[in-house]
C-alpha cells in the first residue's frame, strides 16, 4: 500500500548511487553511428579527440550497463544530492482526481537545476585530462550556471555562448555565471567565424541553441587542443551523468511503497528527461512492466512531435558531426519563447530513438498553458518553476484530469528539473496577458528540413 503519512521521501548520503546507469545495452536495437561530417563516415575516437577528454569518449560509445561514479565527483555532489522526492499532496487536492502525483525536486543544487549533474562530471574529466580551458553554450543559463560553478571548483576556465534572447531576457543567470568567474557573450557574436556569417545574414538576429554551439564548438577546433568542448545535453555521456536522478527516484519510490504508471520530464536536448525516465525504462523492460514514458516539449519547437527522424548537424553552421535524431532542421531559428533550455532544433539521438521505437510519447504545449500550470503549481507546492519545468507540471496536470475523466487511478511521477527563482520576468509578461501562443512555422520548418545533410 502507498505511504499515507509521509510528503517528503530523502536519501542519505551513504544512500546516494555509486554508479550511473547506460541504458544502451537495454535498447532495442543498437544506436545509429555517429558520422563525421565532411566524410559522413562513422566517427572514430580519434576524430573527437580535439573537443572532448579521451575518458568522457568512451563513455559515449560504453555499453557497459553502469559506469562508476568517481569519487571527487560524489564529494561534490553530497553539496546537494541526493535531491527529495515530493508527493505533491496539495496538488492532488486542488485537481480533485484519483492520481497519486509525485516530484522530483532538482532545484535544490546550488545553481537551482539538473545540469550540475553532468557539469561536474565533465569538469572532473576535463580536470584529470589537464584541460585549463573549457567553451560552451548555454539556453536560459542553467547549463552555464552550472559549469561556470564545476569550472571554479575544479580550477577550470569557462567561456560560454548564451543565446542572446536569453542574455537579454535573464541577466541575472548571465550574472550568476560571471560571479563563478566565467565569461558570457551573447550569441551570436562577432567573435567567430560561424557568428559573423549569421550576424552578416541578419544583423538583429536574437540567436539559438544551435548558433550558441557553431560558436563554441568552433572556439575549441581552432584552438590547436588548449580548450576542451563541453554540453549539457543530447550527447550520450551527458545523458548517462542525469542517470543518478532516477536511480535515486528508484529507491525514493520503493520508500514511498508505491510506483509510477506513467514517468514524465519536458525535454529540449533530453537530459533532464532522460536523467529521470532512463532508469525506469531499464526497470521497465527488465521486468515486462508497462510504465508509460511521456515527454512534454514546446508547440513552438516540437522537435518529437513534428520533427523528422533523420541524420542532421547538431549546430546551425554545421560544425559538429552528423547524429541521427528527431530534427526541425539545423537552422530553424524557434520563436524566442520564455522556455529558453527548451528552443533547441534537435533531440538527444537516445530518445529519438525510444520515440521512434514507440517506447517513450511526446506532447507538445502553448506557453500559456505551461504558465497556468506552473502558477498553480507554485500555489499548491511552493515551488515556482522554471518555464522548462513548467512543461513537466503542465503535462503531470493533464494526465491526472484526464485519470479523473476516466475515473481511474494513476500514480504519477515528474522531474521538477528547475526553479524560477531567475525566471520572473516571464511570469511578470504571463501575468500582464503579453505572452504569446506560438505555433510552430510549418513552412519555415520545412524549408529548414530541406536544407539538411543527405545521408544515405
Amino acid at each position: 500500500m502507498p505511504d499515507k503519512v509521509h510528503t517528503k521521501y530523502i536519501l542519505n548520503e551513504d544512500e546516494m548511487p555509486r554508479a550511473w546507469y547506460n541504458i544502451i545495452p537495454d535498447l532495442p536495437k543498437p544506436p545509429a553511428p555517429v558520422l563525421h561530417p565532411g566524410t559522413k563516415q562513422p566517427v572514430t575516437p580519434d576524430d573527437l579527440a580535439p573537443l572532448f577528454p579521451m575518458a568522457l569518449i568512451m563513455q559515449e560509445v560504453s555499453a557497459e550497463p553502469y559506469i562508476e561514479i568517481p569519487d571527487p565527483v560524489r564529494d561534490v555532489y553530497k553539496q546537494w544530492r541526493p535531491t527529495p522526492l515530493f508527493r505533491a499532496r496539495r496538488l492532488e487536492k486542488a485537481l480533485d482526481a484519483p492520481a497519486r502525483i509525485y516530484y522530483k525536486y532538482e532545484g535544490v543544487s546550488p545553481v537551482g537545476s539538473h545540469k550540475p549533474n553532468t557539469a561536474v562530471a565533465q569538469a572532473f574529466y576535463n580536470k584529470e585530462a589537464g584541460v585549463k580551458k573549457i567553451s560552451t553554450e548555454t539556453g536560459a543559463g542553467q547549463w552555464g550556471s552550472a559549469l561556470a560553478m564545476a569550472g571554479a571548483f575544479f580550477g577550470i576556465d569557462i567561456e560560454i555562448f548564451m543565446v542572446k534572447v536569453s542574455y537579454q531576457q535573464k541577466p541575472y543567470r548571465r550574472s550568476m555565471m560571471e560571479a563563478y568567474g566565467a565569461t558570457v557573450h551573447a550569441s551570436p557574436t562577432n567573435l567567430t567565424d560561424a557568428g559573423r556569417s549569421i550576424l552578416a545574414k541578419d544583423p538583429n538576429n536574437m540567436g539559438s541553441l544551435g548558433i550558441a554551439i557553431s560558436e563554441a564548438v568552433e572556439v575549441a577546433a581552432k584552438s590547436g587542443g588548449t580548450v576542451k568542448y563541453s554540453l549539457g545535453s543530447v550527447l550520450n555521456h551527458v545523458l548517462l551523468h542525469q542517470t543518478i536522478i532516477g536511480e535515486e527516484a528508484l529507491l525514493q519510490m520503493a520508500k514511498a511503497d508505491d510506483y509510477p504508471d506513467v514517468v514524465v520530464g519536458c525535454v529540449g536536448g533530453g537530459s533532464n528527461y532522460s536523467g529521470l525516465v532512463f532508469p525506469f525504462i531499464g526497470r521497465a523492460r527488465q521486468k515486462g512492466l508497462k510504465t508509460r514514458f511521456l515527454a512534454a516539449e514546446p508547440m513552438a519547437c516540437p522537435s518529437l512531435t513534428k520533427g523528422v527522424y533523420a541524420y542532421d548537424f547538431g549546430d546551425t553552421v554545421g560544425m559538429t558531426p552528423l547524429v541521427k535524431m528527431h530534427t526541425l532542421g539545423h537552422d530553424f531559428m524557434p520563436p524566442g519563447i520564455h522556455a529558453g533550455g527548451l528552443r533547441y532544433h534537435g533531440m538527444s539521438p537516445l530518445v529519438s530513438l525510444l520515440h521512434d521505437e514507440g517506447i517513450i510519447e511526446a506532447q507538445a504545449y502553448h506557453q500559456n498553458q505551461v504558465f497556468e500550470a506552473a502558477t498553480l503549481f507554485a500555489r499548491t507546492e511552493g515551488i515556482i518553476p522554471a518555464p522548462e519545468a513548467g512543461h513537466a507540471v503542465c503535462a503531470t496536470v493533464q494526465e491526472a484530469l484526464q485519470a479523473k475523466e476516466a475515473g481511474q487511478e494513476r500514480v504519477i511521477l515528474f522531474n521538477l528539473c528547475g526553479h524560477g527563482h531567475f525566471d520572473m520576468a516571464a511570469y511578470d509578461a504571463y501575468f500582464a496577458g503579453k505572452l504569446e501562443d506560438y505555433e510552430y512555422p510549418a513552412e519555415e520548418v520545412l524549408a529548414a528540413q530541406q536544407r539538411m545533410p543527405q545521408v544515405g
